[in-house]
């Protein structure tokens, strides 16, 4: 198993990319503390999960990631894999977006990533070994209508992780982004729900098809695993080839 005696936090573990890497990661060996947002019934989707315990925090508060990083250490040890999967998405032409909107965005996609990834280097710099997993998107390098606000905090995370990678190299730590692309998720269902928009993007992809859930998980597996041991600051596009055609 490819992470055998690992320990993984993984947020935005309710539903779709978290819920996937979760069930992937356990299975494949590591301890695995999944995270999301109260009310998201958490505790139900991994219930009976061998390996898996849950917690519910908003991942933004101040004290979120501490609070995390303790919760993980008391159900099974010092944690060494972190996949910061959380995220929240909001499309408005640029001179319709409030400040609330901004800051929504901002405060999930990349303030709680932060304060998670501080929670959480301090124990893997003391083991020697650690691997930082974001989820940034393709709309980080290619833009879209509509996306100025999402674009600015995904873009954010790949300056992050690019930052970080530097910084922690020394210590045995890799920190890696993964950029997905089209991805059928609870939080894309209402748009390819519709025939023809999901008909639109799947033209848009080299492999004519929406990625899933377990596409984004498994290249977060490799990213966390000792495969990849040499591999830092790197972005991993995994979108059907969307941005080759753009």
């Amino acid at each position: 198993m490819r992470l055998e005696g690992k320990i993984a936090i993984i947020t935005g573990a309710a539903s779709g990319m978290g819920e996937a890497a979760t069930g992937l990661f356990a299975r494949e060996g590591a301890k695995v503390l999944a995270v999301d947002r109260p009310g998201t019934n958490l505790a139900q989707k991994h219930a009976g999960v061998d390996g898996v315990a849950t917690f519910e925090q908003d991942i933004a508060i101040e004290d979120a990631g501490t609070k995390i990083v303790a919760k993980a250490t008391s159900e099974f040890g010092v944690p060494n894999i972190l996949f910061n999967n959380a995220g929240v998405s909001g499309s408005q032409r640029i001179e319709d977006i409030s400040i609330a909107e901004w800051d929504r965005i901002f405060s999930v996609n990349i303030r709680g990533m932060m304060l998670l990834t501080q929670a959480v280097v301090p124990g893997m710099r003391e083991q020697g070994w650690g691997r930082i997993v974001n989820v940034s998107s393709v709309a980080a390098i290619r833009p879209d209508f509509g996306l100025s606000t999402y674009a600015a905090a995904k873009a954010a995370v790949l300056g992050f992780t690019n930052t970080i990678a530097l910084e922690l190299g020394k210590f045995g730590i890799t920190a890696n982004a993964i950029l997905p692309g089209p991805i059928y998720t609870g939080m894309t269902r209402n748009n390819f729900d519709n025939d023809y928009i999901k008909n639109v993007w799947e033209r848009k992809t080299a492999m004519r098809r929406l990625g899933q859930p377990i596409d984004i998980a498994n290249g977060a597996l490799f990213l966390a695993s000792d495969e990849a041991s040499y591999i830092t600051g790197h972005g991993l596009v995994i979108d059907g080839g969307q941005t080759l055609r753009m």
